[in-house]
């Protein structure tokens, strides 16, 4: 199965158990033809409950239009479980606001349920990297190549864009993600959920990888990545609304209204055990 069915699999399955309410406003950053700024890279979907979903924004040239179409006042009022099992197609801007209502879904039940999240554990810090490991980093994590480096470890980055391999040509960057068949732990970006690519990533890595995917647009119930073979993921939940919405109107980080979260595989009871009390 692949990992898209998974997800609309999981919001059937919440959808039936609890009353998700709707949507009550969508932030939508402006398009920027020439890459989105770091201060303007997610949009953000707001339920009646105040739980929220994000989505990093990721729209290819000849789908701007259609981005830029959209009108967040539509939107309103709607079942974001229709969004949320559109998800897995071939349209940015619907993979956009499947991922959103995914994500804010997942965020309403997690309250509901009085979900006791982990937030101390350092998602990164389970991969316990040392010399002599070989490191697959799916999606330049600029931040962590040096810190990978110190420790002796081999690294082997995994870059769709273009534009970043050349731009860090220095790096050991390439866009053949064959070559993670070699590593035996391996870091990628929540990004491959929403562009589709992380059952092919997976289809590449060693049954005995240790995998681990984080962040900002992990915002769901873990449960379709373990079951596609991830060991730990790391992602943020919003802990205030409507400070976040105006942290993203005002083209600001999100410090202070969100909190990230750790689940790993060997100590998560499963969605139906959470949900079934």
């Amino acid at each position: 199965m692949s990992l898209a069915s998974r997800f609309r699999e999981m919001a059937e399955y919440l959808d039936s158990r609890f009353a998700i309410p709707r949507i009550t406003d969508v932030f939508l950053p402006p398009l920027d033809d020439s890459g989105q700024p770091t201060e303007a890279e997610f949009m953000a979907l707001f339920l009646e409950s105040g739980a929220t979903g994000l989505s990093f924004v990721m729209i290819p040239a000849q789908d701007a239009a259609a981005y830029r179409a959209l009108q967040p006042r539509s939107l309103i009022g709607k079942d974001p479980r229709e969004f949320a099992l559109a998800f897995g197609g071939d349209d940015p801007v619907a993979q956009m606001l499947g991922m959103a209502s995914i994500n804010a879904i997942s965020q309403h039940v997690m309250k509901e349920i009085g979900l006791q999240q982990d937030t101390v554990t350092d998602s990164l810090g389970l991969l316990m990297i040392e010399a002599g490991d070989s490191v697959g980093m799916v999606g330049l994590f600029s931040g962590l190549v040096a810190t990978i480096q110190a420790t002796g470890a081999d690294l082997i980055i995994i870059e769709k864009d273009e534009r970043l391999i050349e731009e860090n040509h220095e790096l050991p960057i390439t866009s053949d993600a064959t070559q993670l068949a070699t590593c035996n732990k391996v870091l990628c970006t929540g990004t491959t959920v929403l562009n589709n690519t992380l059952d092919e990533v997976l289809g590449h890595c060693s049954p005995d990888a240790f995998v681990s995917v984080v962040g900002p647009t992990v915002g769901y119930f873990p449960d379709p990545l373990f079951a596609s073979g991830v060991d730990v993921v790391g992602g943020r939940v919003v802990t205030d609304s409507e400070a976040f919405l105006q942290r993203l109107i005002q083209q600001e980080r999100f410090k202070g209204t969100t909190q990230k979260t750790c689940f790993q595989k060997e100590t998560y009871p499963g969605i139906e055990a959470l949900t079934s009390a």
